[in-house]
C-alpha cells in the first residue's frame, strides 16, 4: 500500500529524500532571512505544504522554532501570517519537540505595547492550546486581556478562553465564574456577551461545572429575550447537552417547547436545527412523547419552510431505533398508541405536497417505517410508499433543475431500500421506471439507470423482454454526442449487461458498438468495457478492448488495455465447457491459460514505480494457478479412470496401513496417482491462504471486490473438501463447517450464481458421501470434474478495485536510529541493547475513511542474524533473536513508539519492521510497508580484553579484576 506513494525516510529513514527535506527547509529560511516583506510572506505561506511532504517530527520541529523566530522577531503582518500556518498546521503541531522553546519565543510577545500584537499573541496560545493546555502563564494572559479595553485584544482573548476551555478541566473550572460575572455584568455590551456565551459549551469535563452552566444558560435565556441572545444561548445549551450526554432529554423537551410556543421564526429555525443535530447524535433517547409532540408541531404550522425543517428530524428519526420505540406498544396505554400514528398521518398528507422537499421527506419516512416495522396494520403503508414514489419520480424526472435532482436522488435511493427489505414490490416499482426512462430528462435518466441496475445487482427482475425496450432507447440516446448522453450511454450499458444474465446477442452487442462508433469518445468506450468485466460479459469487454488500442497515446495505457483483452479472451474460453466433456474442458483451459500469461505478461509492463498494479497482478497470478490446478485436477481423475481400483483395495489397505492405497491398485502407478490427488487437494488449500493474504492485503478495496475475492478462496476451499471427503479420507468428512451459513444478502449475480454452484456440489458431495461407503471411483471421479466445470462456467467478475481505487490509504515509515547509506549497518556493542524508534504517519488521498477507517496501527520487529565472526559462542537460545509487537493509535494521523532490542550474538543482524492496520472492526490488514535495516552487533573492549587474556593462558590482573568489580559504580 505505500509503495503507491514516493515515501519520504522510508527503508532506512534517511539518504536522498532526507536531503531534499533539508535542501526544502533551507529554501524556505533563505526567504525568512530575506530583507523583503514579500519574500518573508511568501516564505511563511509555503510551510504547510512542506509539513504535508514531509510530515516527520524531525523537520516540523526545525521548520516551526523558526517560524516562532519569525513571530518574535517580525511585524504583526508576519505574524499574522505565522498564526495561519499554525492554525492551518494544527495537526502537527504535537509532533514539535522543543515545546518550551517554541512557546517562549511566542509568548514573549505578549508583553508587548501594541495591542494587535497581543491579539495576535492570544489567538496563536489558543491555536496551541492542544500541546500546552497546563500552561498557567498562558491562563494568567487570557483572563488578563478579557479585562482590556481594546476590543481586538479582547475578541482575541476569547478565542484563546474557548479553545483552552476544550482542551483544560483546570482552566474551564478557573475561567466559568470569570465569564458569568461578564456576561451578567451590566457593563459588558450585548455583542460581546453574544460572544463570550458559546464559552460556555465546553464546560463539560464534570458533571458539577455542566450543571452550573447549565443554571446559567437557564437564567440567560429567560432574562434576555431578545431574538440574536436566544438563538446563541439555545444553541450553546444544546452543544453542551450533546458533550455532557446526561441532559440531551431535557434539551430535547426545551426545545421542543420553543418549537410549539415561540413566535418567531428565527427561534424556530434553531431549535429545528438543534433537534436534527441531536437526532443524528442520539436517536436513542428520543421518547414517544418527542417524537409525538414533533408531529403535533408540523401538522399545525402553515409555514412550509417549517414544516420541512420538522418532516427533516423526523425522516432522520425514521431510520434509527426511535421509529421502533415510537411504535412499540406500552402496556396499559392504549390512548397513546392511538395517537402515536400522527407520524403516519403526517407522512401520508406530506407525499403529494406541492413542494418537492416536502413530498420527498414525507415518502421517505414511509419507506423508512415500512422496511423497519413488521407490523401487520402498517402493511397497507407499502402502498403508499410505492405510489408517493412514483408520484415523484414523474414531477422530479421532468424537471432538469438542481433541486428536483436532488429530490429525484433521495427517491431513487428510497426506492432501491424498499425494494431490498420488500422484494415483492420490486415489479411495480421497476416498471414504473422503465415507463418513465423514455421521456425523463437526460439527469435523471442517468439516476434512474443507476436505480434499476441497483435494484438488479440485488433481485433479477429484469426480464429478457424488457431488453428490446432499452435497445430503443439507445439506438435513441446514441444519436448525440453531449457530455450527458455519454454518462447516460455507460449507464444505459450497465443496465444493459444486468438484465443480460446469459451472454450478450450479436444483435445487441452490435447495436452497442454501431453507436459508440458514432457519437462516443474513447473513454465512453472504456467505462463500458469496464462494465461488461464487471457484469461477466467478457465477448463484448474483448472487442471493445481491442477497438481501444490504437487510441491511446501512452505506451503503459497501451499495455493495460491489451492485458484486460487477453483477460476477457481468457474468460470467453471457459464460456464454452460442458459437463462430462473432460478432454474439451482441458482444451479450453488450456487456451484461456494461455491467453492469460499473454495477458499477465502485458500487465507487468503496464505498471508503474508510482502505480504498481500490485492487486490487479496478485489477483491474476491466483486466477492462473487457479486454472492451472483444475487442469490437473481433471488430468488426475481423467487418470485414475484408467487405472482403476479393484473390489479388495480397502481391504489390502487396511491391512497395509496405507489409507491412500485404497484408490486404486496396489501398484506404484496407483499410489502416485493417489498421492496426486493428496498434492491436488493441498495445492487448493494453499490457494485459498494466498487469497486469504490478498484479501488481507486489500484494506482499500471497496466490499464487492473483497467479497469476489472471498468467493475465489471459498471455491477453492470447496474443491479441497471435495476431493478429501470423496477419495482421501470419506470417514471422517464433516459438512457441518461447509454449509451454507445463514441467509446473507447477495449483493449481485455472479454471488447468486457462485453460491449456487456451491450448494449444488455441496449436496452432491454429501449424498454420494452418505450413499457409497466406500465411494465408487467412477462417482467421485465424476462428481470432482463436474464441481470443477461448473465453477468455470460461471463468468469471472473484474470488480471495481481491479480497475478503480476510490479510497487511498498509504504509511511511511522512519526509523532512528539509522544509517546515512543504508547498507551501512549501526554498530552496537553485545552487552547494550539498541533503542529503536518507529515513527509513521498515515496519508489519504481524496476521499479518506470511505470504506474502512484505521483504528490503530500493528508494528512487527524482528531480527534474523545474517552473518557471525569465526567463533562460536554458546548463548542462551532466548538472546539468539528478537521477535517485538506493538500496537498504536494514530492520533492527527501519527504514530510513534520505541522497541529495546538485544544483539548478544557477534554478527551482522537484519532487522525487520513490518506495519499492518487494524480497523474501526478489530479486522487486520497486511498493507505494509516493511522496513530493513542492518546492525552490527561488536564485542565490548573489556570482554574481548578478558578473552585474548585467557587464550594466551594469563589470568586477568588485580588491577582489572578491581575494576571489573567496581566498574560499574
Amino acid at each position: 500500500m505505500a509503495a503507491n506513494s514516493r515515501s519520504f525516510l522510508a527503508d532506512a529513514g534517511c539518504g536522498e529524500q532526507e536531503l531534499d527535506a533539508n535542501s526544502a527547509l533551507m529554501e524556505l529560511d533563505k526567504g525568512l532571512r530575506s530583507g523583503k516583506l514579500g519574500e518573508q510572506c511568501e516564505a511563511v505561506v509555503r510551510f504547510p505544504r512542506l509539513f504535508q511532504k514531509y510530515p516527520f517530527p524531525i523537520l516540523i520541529n526545525s521548520a516551526f522554532l523558526k517560524l516562532a523566530d519569525v513571530f518574535r522577531v517580525g511585524n504583526n503582518f508576519l505574524r499574522l501570517c505565522v498564526l495561519k500556518v499554525t492554525q492551518q498546521s494544527e495537526k502537527h503541531l504535537e509532533k514539535i519537540l522543543n515545546v518550551d522553546e517554541f512557546v517562549k519565543r511566542i509568548f514573549s510577545v505578549i508583553h508587548s505595547n501594541d495591542p494587535v500584537a497581543r491579539a495576535i499573541t492570544l489567538r496563536m496560545l489558543g491555536s496551541m492550546a492542544s500541546i500546552i493546555p497546563e500552561r498557567k502563564n498562558a491562563h494568567h494572559s487570557i483572563r488578563q486581556s478579557l479585562d482590556s479595553h481594546d476590543n481586538v485584544e479582547v475578541e482575541a482573548a476569547i478565542f484563546a478562553a474557548a479553545n483552552f476551555s476544550a482542551q483544560s478541566k483546570d482552566f474551564a473550572v478557573g475561567i466559568c465564574n470569570k465569564i458569568s460575572e461578564m456576561i451578567q455584568g451590566l457593563a459588558t455590551p450585548v455583542d460581546l456577551k453574544l460572544k463570550l456565551i458559546p464559552i460556555l459549551q465546553h464546560m463539560h469535563h464534570d458533571a458539577s461545572l455542566a450543571s452550573s452552566s447549565r443554571q446559567l444558560l437557564q437564567q440567560l435565556v429567560t432574562s434576555y429575550p431578545s431574538t440574536k441572545m436566544v438563538i446563541v444561548t439555545l444553541h450553546t445549551f444544546t452543544l453542551l447537552a450533546a458533550s455532557s450526554l446526561v441532559d440531551i432529554p431535557k434539551q430535547i423537551q426545551l426545545l421542543l417547547q420553543y418549537l410549539k410556543n415561540d413566535p418567531r421564526k428565527a427561534v424556530k429555525r434553531l431549535a429545528i436545527q438543534d433537534l436534527k443535530l441531536l437526532a443524528n447524535k442520539t436517536p436513542h433517547t428520543w421518547s414517544r412523547e418527542n417524537i409525538q409532540a414533533l408531529c403535533e408541531s408540523a401538522l399545525n404550522t402553515p409555514y412550509d419552510s417549517l414544516k420541512m425543517g420538522m418532516l427533516s428530524v423526523l425522516s432522520t428519526l425514521s431510520g434509527t431505533i426511535a421509529i421502533k420505540q415510537y411504535f412499540s406498544s406500552a402496556p396499559g396505554a392504549a390512548a397513546t398508541t392511538a395517537r402515536s400514528f400522527d407520524l403516519v398521518k403526517l407522512a401520508q398528507e406530506c407525499c403529494y405536497h406541492n413542494n418537492r422537499g416536502i413530498a420527498a421527506h414525507g415518502v421517505r419516512i414511509l419507506t423508512n417505517i415500512s422496511a423497519s416495522c413488521q407490523e401487520k396494520d402498517l402493511l397497507p403503508l407499502e402502498q403508499d410508499a410505492v405510489f408517493g414514489l412514483e408520484a415523484l419520480l414523474v414531477l422530479c424526472s421532468q424537471d432538469d433543475s438542481p433541486g428536483a435532482q436532488a429530490t429525484l436522488k433521495i427517491t431513487l435511493t428510497c426506492m432501491v431500500k424498499l425494494v431490498k427489505c420488500r422484494p415483492h414490490l420490486s415489479q411495480s416499482v421497476v416498471e414504473s421506471l422503465l415507463t418513465q426512462l423514455h421521456s425523463a430528462q437526460d439527469n435523471a435518466r442517468i439516476l434512474m439507470c443507476h436505480c434499476l441496475a441497483a435494484i438488479a445487482m440485488q433481485l433479477p427482475v429484469l426480464a429478457d423482454g424488457i431488453l428490446g425496450d432499452l435497445m430503443d432507447l439507445y439506438k435513441l440516446i446514441g444519436q448525440s454526442a453531449t457530455d450527458k448522453k455519454q454518462e447516460l450511454l455507460v449507464s444505459l450499458a450497465t443496465v444493459i449487461f444486468v438484465s443480460s444474465q446469459k451472454a450478450l446477442s450479436t444483435e445487441i452487442k452490435t447495436v452497442i458498438k454501431q453507436q459508440l462508433e458514432n457519437a462516443s469518445n474513447g473513454w465512453t468506450a472504456y467505462r463500458i468495457a469496464r462494465q461488461a468485466s464487471r457484469m461477466g460479459n467478457h465477448d463484448m469487454a474483448r472487442e471493445l478492448y481491442q477497438s481501444l488500442l490504437t487510441q491511446v497515446a501512452s505506451e503503459h495505457f497501451y499495455f493495460w488495455l491489451n492485458s484486460l483483452k487477453e483477460f476477457s479472451h481468457a474468460e470467453q474460453c471457459l464460456t464454452g465447457l460442458q459437463e462430462d466433456n473432460y478432454s474439451s474442458a482441458l482444451s479450453c483451459i488450456a487456451e484461456a491459460l494461455k491467453s492469460y500469461h499473454k495477458g499477465i505478461a502485458s500487465l507487468t509492463a503496464a505498471s508503474t514505480p508510482l502505480n504498481p498494479l500490485s492487486f490487479q497482478c496478485g489477483f491474476v497470478k491466483l486466477r492462473i494457478d487457479l486454472l492451472q490446478a483444475f487442469s490437473q485436477l481433471i488430468c488426475t481423475c481423467n487418470s485414475l479412470k484408467t487405472s482403476p481400483p479393484p473390489a479388495i483395495a480397502t481391504t489390502i489397505a487396511m491391512t497395509s496401513g496405507n489409507d491412500l492405497q485404497r484408490c486404486g491398485r496396489i501398484s506404484n502407478q496407483a499410489l502416485t496417482l493417489s498421492l496426486q490427488m493428496k498434492h491436488s487437494m493441498e495445492e487448493f488449500r494453499n490457494l485459498a491462504t494466498r487469497y486469504g493474504d490478498l484479501y488481507q492485503s486489500s484494506f482499500d478495496a471497496d466490499s464487492a471486490t473483497l467479497r469476489n475475492v472471498e468467493l475465489q478462496q471459498q471455491s477453492c476451499l470447496l474443491i479441497s473438501h471435495a476431493i478429501e471427503a470423496l477419495i482421501l479420507d470419506p470417514e471422517s468428512a464433516s459438512f457441518q463447517e461447509y454449509s451454507s451459513n445463514g441467509t446473507a444478502p447477495v449483493e449481485s449475480e455472479y454471488e447468486r450464481r457462485m453460491m449456487s454452484v456451491f450448494n449444488h456440489v455441496l449436496e452432491e458431495v454429501e449424498s454420494l458421501n452418505r450413499k457409497y461407503a466406500p465411494v465408487s471411483y467412477l462417482a467421485s471421479n465424476t462428481c470432482l470434474c463436474n464441481a470443477v466445470i461448473a465453477l468455470l462456467k460461471v463468468p469471472l467478475s473484474f470488480q471495481r478495485y481491479f480497475f478503480q481505487k476510490l479510497q487511498s490509504t498509504s504509511i511511511k515509515l522512519a526509523l532512528s536510529p539509522s544509517p546515512r547509506n543504508p547498507a551501512e549497518p549501526i554498530a552496537v556493542q553485545n552487552n547494550q541493547q539498541l533503542a529503536l524508534k518507529v515513527e509513521g504517519v498515515v496519508q489519504h488521498g481524496s476521499k479518506p475513511g470511505l470504506f474502512r477507517k484505521i483504528q490503530s496501527v500493528c508494528l512487527n520487529v524482528s531480527s534474523v542474524l545474517q552473518s557471525k565472526p569465526g567463533q562460536d559462542f554458546k548463548i542462551p537460545i532466548d538472546n539468539m533473536t528478537n521477535e517485538m509487537e506493538q500496537r498504536v493509535e494514530p492520533h492527527n494521523d501519527y504514530f510513534s513508539t520505541q522497541f529495546l532490542l538485544n544483539f548478544v550474538i557477534l554478527g551482522t543482524h537484519n532487522i525487520t519492521v513490518e506495519s499492518s492496520v487494524i480497523d474501526s472492526n478489530g479486522i487486520i490488514w497486511k498493507t505494509g510497508p516493511k522496513t530493513t535495516i542492518f546492525v552490527k552487533s561488536l564485542e565490548d573492549p573489556y570482554s574481548q580484553q578478558v578473552r585474548l587474556q585467557q587464550q594466551q593462558g594469563q589470568p586477568p590482573s588485580q588491577q582489572q579484576q578491581q575494576r571489573t568489580a567496581y566498574s560499574r559504580f
